[in-house]
């Protein structure tokens, strides 16, 4: 009855079972995952926000295909302040990056084509392929001092059936940004092969030394899709707003938003509210940023100064996002580990394999986790991995 593209094991697997174990137990979790910013006691303008959405203008129907123009100058507005100017005729909304990636993967692909995507990256891509019929293609990040592309792996990857390359910028969980070099690099290899970019850049304002990182949103050396959101920027993922910024060559654009309007206009999923207090929810990064900066600053600085008691665990560099990947010994798998991690302390963290790590030996812990649960529970997993 059902597709073959929704034919996935839908029982939970051990880790998820052990979870559910402790709390149907009613044991209290520190959850070092946390990646909803609502819930890690941050502090909003509840006030500015709702206000926001009550505007009278949305009780008018307005189905502009690419999003109201003045969300779209919002968004360009967004750019012009750290970036270079943005056209809003480039800008399409869509309601998350999932739908943004969507939109893309149907422009670009047909049934079983290719997507070469980064590994260790965030898990969600391989559900949003399968919906789209489209088959992924991993090229592995290296890490050596830092992260780097494997770029001669990326063209051992690519065949006729391969239509773009995704980057993650900075990557999610390795906090890796793309380098200077490797975005020529990227640019070449797309131009030699008809390519598009696809850059995820949805942590893109969270440097950890606080310098700007340039977006890919006006690279014009291959043709590029840049998506990004509300949900990171500004630390709200319940106001569904994100977009994708399409940049290269003019022809290409063209022809790309001329069809891309054709996918957004077929949904209409963007709501008014949202479209209409667009600049006062981008807005709020102004405040939440620096919150969330101090937090994952605090919560690294806290990492360190555990890791630096013992010898057996070390912590790999990263540049931005939320995330710290810590390289532990390999006594067990990495999902064995996270198990007796939290059964005997109740400290919830992931196991490297769920972002695709190849090998055991990493565990992957969240810097926006509220300080106070963060410095217990990693001292906890520290003491168990260092008795």
């Amino acid at each position: 009855m059902f597709s073959h593209r929704t034919d996935w094991k839908l029982s939970p697997n051990r880790f998820t079972q052990a979870q559910q174990e402790l709390r149907a137990a009613g044991r209290e979790v520190l959850d070092l995952t946390i990646s909803n910013p609502t819930r890690a006691e941050l502090h909003y303008d509840p006030e500015t926000i709702l206000q926001a959405l009550v505007n009278p203008q949305a009780m008018d129907y307005d189905p502009q295909p690419k999003g109201l123009r003045s969300a779209r100058e919002a968004v360009a507005g967004y750019y012009g302040k750290q970036h270079n100017d943005i056209d809003p005729e480039s800008i399409v909304l869509t309601t998350s990056t999932s739908e943004g990636y969507s939109y893309v993967f149907r422009l670009l692909c047909n049934v079983e084509d290719e997507i070469l995507v980064p590994k260790p990256s965030y898990p969600l891509f391989e559900f949003l392929a399968d919906l789209q019929d489209v088959k992924l293609v991993p090229y592995p990040l290296l890490y050596d001092h830092g992260w780097q592309i494997d770029f001669p792996s990326l063209y051992k990857a690519v065949n006729h059936r391969t239509r773009a390359v995704v980057v993650v910028h900075p990557n999610n969980p390795t906090g890796s940004f793309v380098a200077d070099e490797e975005r020529g690099a990227l640019n070449q290899f797309c131009r030699e092969y008809n390519l598009a970019l696809v850059a995820d850049e949805v942590f893109l304002d969270y440097a950890h030394d606080g310098a700007a990182r340039a977006t890919f949103a006006d690279n014009r050396e291959a043709l590029t899709f840049t998506l990004s959101g509300l949900s990171k920027i500004s630390g709200l993922p319940q106001m569904k707003l994100a977009w994708i910024v399409t940049s290269g060559a003019d022809e290409k654009v063209s022809a790309a938003l001329a069809r891309l309007e054709v996918i957004a206009d077929t949904y209409l999923s963007m709501n008014a509210p949202v479209q209409l207090a667009a600049p006062v929810l981008l807005g709020q990064r102004h405040s939440v940023q620096p919150l969330l900066l101090d937090r994952v600053r605090a919560n690294l600085s806290e990492l360190d100064r555990g890791l630096a008691k013992q010898k057996s665990c070390r912590r790999l560099d990263v540049e931005g996002g939320w995330y710290a990947v810590v390289r532990v010994p390999v006594t067990q798998s990495d999902e064995d580990l996270a198990i007796e991690i939290l059964r005997k302390h109740s400290v919830l963290v992931h196991p490297g394999h769920f972002y695709d790590f190849p090998n055991d030996g990493y565990l992957i812990v969240s810097l926006i986790t509220p300080h106070q649960d963060f410095r217990k529970g990693i001292a906890k997993v520290l003491e168990l991995l260092n008795p």
